[in-house]
């Protein structure tokens, strides 16, 4: 009986040691990730990396983790005067499989979401365009109201946000009868119609929808056998 409860003792210890063992490896590793992944990216701030599931380091041994989770903030989402600034973006990498001396990073799949103030796309709309909520619309089609001024004349219009796989513009549903009697309708739609590149995306994870809310709009990502590093 004395030596079932040692042999219980030791390996309840070892197991203990196990799990210590195996929360700082975790540790290290979602630390260097989210270090490599600052300096890769040249992100103003470093993101926070949770790597889910337990054992890790049985995961890492498999060459496969179940579950990544990346958090950001403050996020340039573009270059020079096409660039966009990302509030906050968050997305779960499944089923990530790792290779080359986990050198190389690639995960099955990937959904998450990305943040934008409508001050930010005012930043990223021409000079004078100022970018806010419009409210729902009864088509569902996700808008956004652009107010400023054209030619002295106050402007005011409701545009249309559009998105492709890796680029968010805003296209305005119609224009001010003054304006377009004049012949004007490609001068002012080449000041308030714009689209802005979303780059520092991982390869594969694309722009897939967008809702607005009354502080910005929520664009959802996601895709398959998103490149993670290579």
């Amino acid at each position: 009986m004395r030596v079932a409860r040692i042999l219980l003792i030791v390996v309840v210890v070892l197991g203990g040691l196990f799990v210590a063992a195996d929360r700082i490896a975790v540790t290290v590793a979602q630390n260097k990730a989210a270090q490599r992944a600052q300096a890769t990216e040249n992100l103003t701030e470093k993101p926070k990396v949770s790597i889910t599931g337990f054992p890790f380091l049985t995961q890492v041994l498999s060459g496969k983790l179940d579950d990544v989770k990346v958090s950001a903030d403050d996020i340039a989402a573009g270059d020079g005067s096409q660039s966009v600034r990302i509030d906050s973006f968050h997305a779960d990498l499944y089923g990530v499989k790792l290779s080359n001396g986990f050198s190389r990073a690639i995960a099955d799949s990937a959904d998450g979401q990305a943040f934008i103030t409508y001050a930010d796309l005012s930043k990223a709309a021409p000079a004078g365009i100022k970018v806010s909520y419009a409210g729902p619309s009864a088509s569902g089609t996700p808008r956004v109201k652009l107010t400023g001024s054209f030619m002295g004349a106050h402007l005011s219009v409701l545009s249309d946000i559009v998105l492709k796989k890796d680029t968010i513009g805003l296209h305005a549903q119609g224009l001010p009868k003054e304006l377009t009697a004049l012949g004007l309708e490609g001068k002012v739609r080449d000041e308030i119609d714009f689209t802005s590149q979303v780059t520092h995306l991982p390869a594969n994870l694309e722009l897939t929808s967008v809702t607005t809310t009354p502080d910005g709009i929520s664009v959802r990502v996601g895709g398959k056998d998103i490149v993670l590093a290579n």
